[in-house]
C-alpha cells in the first residue's frame, strides 16, 4: 500500500467518531487456531464437513461431532491473542464508545484482549445449549445435563450441542441487525483477515461502502470483496493493526 493512502487512512480512524471493525478466520489463524476447512484434516480429513457442522449430522452421531469440537474447544482455549486482537482491545480503552467490533470467529480471543462486547456471527464454541427446546415446564436447566460425549439431560434426555451457527441454521438475527447497523452508521469499516466468501458477512462491507463509509480491507491475499474498499492492506491482523491503530 502506497505510504500516503496508509497515512489518509490512520488519519481517518483518528479522526473517527465510530469506527467498524469485521474479522474473519484469517484473524484467529495468526494466534494457531486452525480455520474451519483447516481443522478437518488427520482424523478428521475424510468427513464430510456437513457431517461435522450440521443438526442433521449432530443427530445422526452425536459422539464423533462432539468429540471434534472437545478437539477445537481445547485448542481455542491454548491459543492466545495476537497482536492485532490487543491492537483492537487498546483501541477500545483508549477511545471508549468509538470502536463497534464483530467477529465470524467462535473463539473467545476479542472477549481475552479486551473486547468483551464483540458482535458474534456465528456463535461461542465454548458455550453449551440444549440441542432441543425443552417441552417440560419448568425447562431443564443446563447444570442437570450429565456428563458424556455429548451431556445429556437426566429429566428429558435432550443433548447438549456446541452454540455455534451450524450450515443450515440462521444466524442471530439481534447481531447480524446490529452488524449492519454498525457498518451503515461509522465513519470508517476495517475488514480484517477474512475471505469474503460467506454471507452474509461478506455483504458488510458493500453496505457500508453503498453509505459513504470509506472501506479498507487489511488481508495478506486477494478477497472476494477486495473491490469494495477505497483501500486494501496486505499484509495480517498482527502486522497490519498495530501501526494502523495506535494513537
Amino acid at each position: 500500500m502506497r505510504e500516503d493512502a496508509h497515512t489518509e487512512l490512520k488519519g481517518r480512524i483518528a479522526a473517527a467518531r465510530s469506527l467498524f471493525v469485521l474479522t474473519g478466520a484469517g484473524m484467529s489463524a495468526e494466534s494457531g487456531i486452525a480455520t474451519f476447512r483447516d481443522a478437518m484434516t488427520g482424523l478428521w480429513s475424510h468427513f464430510d464437513p456437513a457431517q461435522l457442522a450440521s443438526e442433521q449430522g449432530f443427530r445422526a452421531d452425536p459422539a464423533r461431532v462432539w468429540d471434534w469440537y472437545a478437539e477445537r474447544r481445547a485448542g481455542v482455549r491454548a491459543a492466545q491473542p495476537n497482536a492485532g486482537h490487543l491492537a483492537l482491545g487498546a483501541f477500545a480503552r483508549r477511545r471508549p464508545g468509538v470502536l463497534t467490533l464483530v467477529s465470524q470467529n467462535v473463539d473467545d480471543l476479542h472477549q481475552r484482549a479486551g473486547n468483551t462486547d464483540t458482535i458474534r456471527l456465528h456463535g461461542d464454541i465454548q458455550h453449551d445449549q440444549w440441542l432441543d427446546r425443552c417441552a417440560r415446564t419448568p425447562a431443564c436447566a443446563a447444570s442437570e445435563a450429565q456428563p458424556g460425549r455429548p451431556p445429556q439431560c437426566a429429566r428429558c434426555g435432550n443433548l447438549v450441542r456446541p452454540g455455534v451457527v451450524w450450515f443450515g441454521e440462521m444466524l442471530p438475527p439481534d447481531a447480524v441487525a446490529a452488524a449492519e447497523r454498525a457498518a451503515r452508521g461509522c465513519d470508517v469499516a476495517l475488514i480484517v483477515g477474512t475471505s469474503g466468501a460467506v454471507w452474509p458477512a461478506a455483504g458488510l462491507a458493500s453496505l457500508a461502502r453503498r453509505h459513504g463509509v470509506w472501506v479498507a480491507i487489511v488481508n495478506p491475499s486477494t478477497s472476494e470483496i477486495d473491490e469494495d474498499a477505497q483501500v486494501v492492506l496486505r499484509g495480517t491482523a498482527a502486522q497490519v493493526l498495530p501501526p494502523l491503530l495506535a494513537p
